[in-house]
């Protein structure tokens, strides 16, 4: 059906052989109502799902369909004239309407793609093409939003609500996305204030609705709040009294000098920084692991011995959930270390850049299985050894669990009890595994054979070399000659010597 054909027809009809139908005259009447979103890139999904439901209900769905054999256009009478078809008219009237109704609801962006079509199908297969595949690059696009969503400074409400939209959107898209990848990105975008709670749920068997997220999370931002004003007030509180007893000790230097040595002692000081009023775990470098306490004058012997402690755990661990990567300070816990070339720094709570100089991975021991710790840079000038809970719990499907009094490490397959620790001055340390003897026996460098034969007792050289083949990571040869003491051991096998006397 073209333009030129389509004048051709209604020119030659008569006003009473066409009339329009009343389902028609209602589509035509009310499409702007039922249909108020006006057709764009962005909402193609649904536009289409709304004009179709109108023309399906009407019975005119079938126009957007490609015609196999629309009707003559005349029809040829007994004495070889012609006259129109009064059903191709039909056709023509409704088709054209429904073409005129569809372009009223295009936006003028859309408008061009469409203008110099005639039929309803052809627009209806036009906008088809055009818009399914710019949908799809939209869908793509909401979906990398959702992965990067950050809380950053927004409240709890505000974080979820932003989240929804964007969900919201990926179904109007036309696309759908499973709950669990929205509970693990809603999770993933939460500072490390929510990290306690984040392992809770990530260790929890069953899977969670979100509506249950939701209110466990709005419940914790409350906790945290309420939480954050008591350390404030005590704060506060320990300042004010600080204050006021300095005060009163002017004008009688004899009677309060007792008391002013008894109210400096029960002054808060903190451990990190040695500066009164506060405590470690609200002390502003905590996570600062360049910090040096300054000298102090105080020869308490708990207080020397304090500091001889943190210097001889300087190869112990530390767990860290603020952390993004695995970081140590000697290059010998690196297995396979490379140097690394590429343009990151590693930056620490002071805000200064300190430099890294080689990058491999690394392995923790424990009693059941070993964790790997992939990858693991060596950064000289850090004071501690760092564990990322982050990459630590995803790595290994392990739960980090933390206690008032330390903490575990978990496996999530069999929930056996891989590592536990101390909560040290509100810091979580994890012994130096690197000389543990049983680490040492798997990152030791290739022995003799004979060696191995021994540490393994004295076995058949065959299962030595089975050995050799699967655990390629001992470096233990397979090849190695007879063993004196095992032919010793057997020696009851051998026939005596002949008795010459």
């Amino acid at each position: 059906m073209d333009a030129s054909s389509v004048e051709d027809i209604f020119a030659s009809a008569s006003d009473e052989s066409v009339a329009i139908p009343a389902a028609l005259k209602f589509v035509i009447s009310n499409i702007k109502i039922i249909v108020p979103l006006q057709l764009s890139s962005d909402n193609y999904p649904i536009w289409r799902s709304q004009v179709l439901k109108l023309l399906t209900a009407n019975s005119f769905s079938s126009f957007l369909l490609p015609t196999a054999s629309p009707p003559a256009s005349h029809t040829l009478l007994p004495d070889g004239s012609k006259e129109p078809n009064p059903k191709y008219q039909e056709l023509v009237l409704v088709d054209q309407n429904l073409a005129a109704a569809l372009c009223s609801t295009l936006t003028p962006a859309i408008l061009p793609y469409v203008i110099h079509l005639v039929s309803s199908s052809d627009i209806w297969s036009t906008l088809e093409c055009r818009l399914q595949s710019s949908n799809r690059s939209r869908v793509i696009q909401l979906k990398n939003e959702l992965h990067n969503v950050q809380m950053k400074s927004q409240n709890m409400m505000q974080y979820l609500q932003q989240i929804k939209y964007i969900v919201d959107n990926i179904a109007s898209a036309g696309s759908t996305i499973d709950q669990e990848d929205v509970l693990l990105y809603t999770l993933n975008g939460l500072p490390p204030s929510y990290n306690a709670l984040k392992t809770t749920i990530r260790a929890m068997p069953m899977s969670m609705d979100l509506d249950r997220l939701y209110y466990l999370l709005l419940s914790e931002e409350i906790n945290l709040q309420s939480k954050a004003l008591r350390q404030t007030h005590l704060s506060n509180s320990s300042t004010a009294l600080f204050s006021n007893r300095g005060r009163g000790k002017r004008g009688r230097a004899k009677s309060s000098a007792p008391s002013s040595r008894s109210s400096s002692s029960n002054i808060p000081q903190c451990q990190i920084c040695n500066k009164k009023v506060h405590l470690a775990h609200n002390c502003w470098h905590r996570l600062n692991i360049s910090v040096n306490p300054p000298e102090t004058n105080n020869t308490n012997s708990t207080s020397r011995a304090m500091v001889a402690a943190t210097e001889s755990d300087n190869h112990d661990w530390y767990l860290d959930s603020g952390a993004s990567a695995h970081l140590t300070n000697s290059v010998e816990n690196l297995s396979n270390a490379t140097p690394y070339t590429g343009n990151d720094n590693i930056t620490i709570g002071d805000g200064r850049s300190i430099s890294i100089a080689h990058s491999g991975n690394g392995i923790l021991p424990t009693q059941y299985r070993k964790l790997n710790l992939n990858p693991l840079f060596h950064v000289p000038k850090l004071s501690h050894n760092l564990l990322s809970v982050s990459n630590l719990t995803q790595d290994n499907n392990v739960s980090v669990n933390f206690y008032p009094h330390g903490f575990d490490i978990k496996d999530m397959t069999t929930n056996k009890m891989l590592l536990s620790g101390p909560n040290r001055k509100g810091l979580y340390p994890l012994r130096s595994v690197t000389k543990n003897s049983s680490y040492m026996a798997l990152t030791t460098t290739s022995q003799a054979a004979s060696i191995w034969h021994q540490r393994l007792g004295h076995p058949h050289p065959k299962i030595v070399q089975a050995i050799s083949t699967s655990h390629k990571e001992l470096k233990m040869p397979n090849v190695f000659n007879f063993c004196s003491d095992c032919m010793t051991a057997k020696g009851h096998k051998l026939p005596f010597n002949n008795n010459t006397h």
